[in-house]
């Protein structure tokens, strides 16, 4: 009988097991995450405002799994086989499988010194829900938000959400009457952030910086955080609350495996979303490095392209079919700040940027119609 296995359960892993029944597939999957539950990252950026609940961002699987006839195994992966065919978790198990597709993400860089006296969003509802907090309590004071890369894998940098962040919560002080109280403070060592939004984008996020008295600090190397400071190579932020997303890496049980890894520390994976040198295994969405042009994102809907690439292609091959699906690459986001929006769009010819009130709406109506179908 045929077998797939999936590892994770976020925006790639679960549209490729979508993908793989709508494609006609009726062999086994298997689904192996830590919990089965799907957790809904963009809208971490309503949490300061109060305007979403862990509750809200968490969807139990349980039916889903159900409906699509996957076997769900409990577990964090600490190893990859891909000569014998074997996946080994943290509770001591093992589990085999017939063709693989690795959609468990990656994770973030933490080497620079003292990073843990920031909060890091994207990690999760518990450290959004700490900043948020915590910011409610300040009586005034230094904001700062940043965010940073992988050197050595340029895709691999998220700073959409730290944008989402910083108009968002401008706008929420001013809501509350208190933002004269404070001083709001972007950094960044890109000397462009936002540049892979393409066109004029960056022009138009600065604009928007000094339309809203926000300072922006860019193009200088971070070397190290404290409780109450920045500290970059040509000078010191002062800040009383640091947001900051580092750049990522692949996942750390990379190393107990023999799978193909990039400088950048991702899977290395071709244009049909297979891992080469590895028969039967595919990866899509955050743990891989992909061809594509230097501002090939990584965000949930590039995931969802490259894991439609990896099911399909994965489908052609059990019909003795070589790969012909190539991933779509696509940017396509809105920066929210509560009150308006700013819809961001980029493919490989053109690229556009739209701002006004009905794409903020637009974002919370796609949350609402992207988790119904999990939520049955």
């Amino acid at each position: 009988m045929k077998h797939t296995t999936i590892l994770g359960s976020g925006f790639a892993a679960l549209n490729a097991v979508r993908v793989l029944r709508k494609q006609g597939y009726q062999g086994r999957i298997s689904l192996i995450a830590p919990k089965a539950e799907l957790f809904y990252y963009p809208s971490l950026i309503w949490v300061p405002a109060g305007l979403r609940q862990e509750s809200d961002l968490t969807v139990p699987l349980t039916n889903f799994f159900k409906r699509h006839q996957v076997d769900f195994q409990a577990g964090r992966v600490i190893g990859i086989d891909s000569h014998q065919k074997q996946i080994q978790t943290d509770d001591g198990s093992s589990y085999s499988y017939g063709k693989l597709i690795i959609a468990s993400g990656g994770r973030y860089i933490k080497k620079l010194p003292g990073i843990e006296n920031s909060y890091l969003p994207c990690e999760g509802y518990a450290p959004t829900q700490a900043y948020s907090e915590k910011l409610a309590n300040l009586k005034g004071g230094n904001l700062c938000f940043g965010f940073s890369g992988n050197p050595k894998e340029p895709s691999a940098m998220r700073g959409g959400p730290i944008f989402e962040f910083l108009f968002g919560i401008d706008t929420l002080l001013r809501q509350q009457n208190r933002r004269d109280k404070f001083t709001l403070t972007f950094f960044s060592p890109a000397p462009k952030p936002g540049a892979r939004m393409g066109g004029k984008a960056v022009e138009r996020l600065l604009a928007e910086m000094k339309k809203r008295d926000i300072n922006y600090h860019l193009g200088h190397k971070l070397k190290k955080m404290t409780e109450t400071e920045v500290i970059t190579e040509d000078s010191t932020l002062p800040s009383d609350l640091t947001l900051f997303m580092p750049g990522m890496t692949g996942p750390d049980w990379l190393r107990n495996s023999d799978l193909p890894v990039s400088e950048g520390g991702f899977i290395q994976a071709d244009k049909y979303c297979q891992v080469p040198g590895c028969n039967d295994v595919y990866v899509a969405g955050d743990a891989g490095s992909f061809p594509g042009p230097d501002w090939l994102p990584k965000q949930a809907h590039m995931a969802d392209l490259q894991a439609e690439a990896a099911a399909k292609n994965l489908v052609a091959n059990c019909n003795n079919q070589a790969a012909s699906h190539i991933f779509r690459v696509e940017l396509i986001c809105i920066v929210d700040s509560l009150t308006t929006g700013m819809l961001v769009y980029r493919d490989q010819k053109r690229s556009l940027q739209l701002k006004g009130k009905p794409f903020q709406w637009a974002k919370r109506l796609f949350e609402w119609r992207y988790l119904l179908p999990f939520r049955r």
